[in-house]
């Protein structure tokens, strides 16, 4: 099939060695017994990666080099594009994608962040470097980059739903290469809830009722316009919110349990925009993902947008 969203080359992801298991958020975010059971027993999780020693730039760069080392030309790479879901996260005046272009090597390219996804902003990246590379040299890549560090407890603690945790990734986009396809990249924001953290009570559960019949929906489109049906995706590859909501979602899709692929939420519970990555990577690694099979991406972010994509996987190139 023909790429709508260009093809994504190479992919890889890094997280922090260090493990904490849930418990020991307990104190830090002021979670009760009751509280912590809940993430461990009815959402998933177990434990995750968290290193208060390991800079932001290094996280980042720890995942970027594994895409940027070893390519013929490093000048081709047009743009460096970090995809986050903490609008600030770093100091006023630091600008943590130019930071890390430069270490990189690649201060040649352009350097920007997006934000307005929150969670979802890594899918969104993808479709705005195959936008950025269109009609362009053939030869010309965008690396799109995720990372991000929980630095206090109102950005680590999403209440009754996640835990963050530690992670990056990092993507070569191109136009048209020999990567993975991109068939299509489907997103739906529901600006009712752009408050979503602090929503009052009763909308909070109204979010909570249309959550998996959205995702569901998104979902369906996604693989509608690749022009491919349900059944033709051989795994979902999804964020990492919880348990619970995945297993909603898989009902509204009405599919077994095991094409959604979910052991990272107990290993590394949610990690921002990285997730969808680092479980491709995790999928690849352990050679689970097969040649010219479809798989879809899938990612909430708070606010709230709903996103989807479908790609043909073509290997490790």
């Amino acid at each position: 099939m023909t790429p709508r969203l260009g093809t994504l080359e190479r992919i890889e992801s890094a997280l922090p060695d260090r493990t904490v298991v849930v418990e020991a958020m307990g104190k830090t975010l002021g979670l009760s017994r009751a509280k912590l059971s809940l993430f461990r027993k009815v959402h998933g999780l177990q434990t995750l990666r968290l290193d208060p020693g390991l800079s932001l730039v290094d996280l980042v760069l720890s995942a970027a080099r594994g895409v940027v080392t070893g390519l013929a030309d490093p000048l081709r790479v047009r743009y460096v594009i970090h995809a986050r879901a903490i609008h600030q996260v770093a100091p006023a005046g630091t600008d943590i994608a130019r930071e890390v272009r430069d270490a990189l090597g690649l201060g040649h390219a352009e350097a920007f962040a997006v934000t307005q996804q929150n969670c979802a902003s890594g899918l969104g990246a993808i479709e705005v470097a195959a936008a950025l590379l269109a009609g362009g040299d053939p030869a010309d890549r965008a690396l799109v980059l995720t990372g991000e560090k929980p630095f206090c407890p109102q950005v680590q603690l999403v209440p009754n739903t996640a835990i963050m945790g530690e992670a990056a990734a990092a993507c070569l986009v191109a136009a048209e290469g020999t990567g993975h396809p991109v068939l299509s990249l489907v997103s739906r924001t529901l600006g009712e809830y752009a408050d979503l953290i602090s929503l009052p009570a009763e909308e909070a559960a109204r979010f909570g009722k249309a959550y998996a019949p959205t995702l569901a929906d998104v979902i369906r489109q996604a693989v509608a316009e690749a022009g491919l049906s349900l059944g033709d995706i051989d795994l979902i590859i999804p964020h990492n919110v919880n348990l619970m909501s995945w297993r909603q979602t898989i009902a509204e899709l009405d599919i077994p349990a095991e094409r959604v692929f979910l052991d990272n939420i107990a290993r590394y519970s949610h990690c921002f925009t990285s997730d969808v990555f680092v479980n491709y990577t995790t999928l690849r690694d352990d050679g689970r993902l097969a040649e010219g099979r479809h798989y879809l991406m899938a990612g909430v972010g708070a606010g709230a947008t709903f996103s989807a994509a479908v790609l043909t996987y073509r290997g490790a190139r």
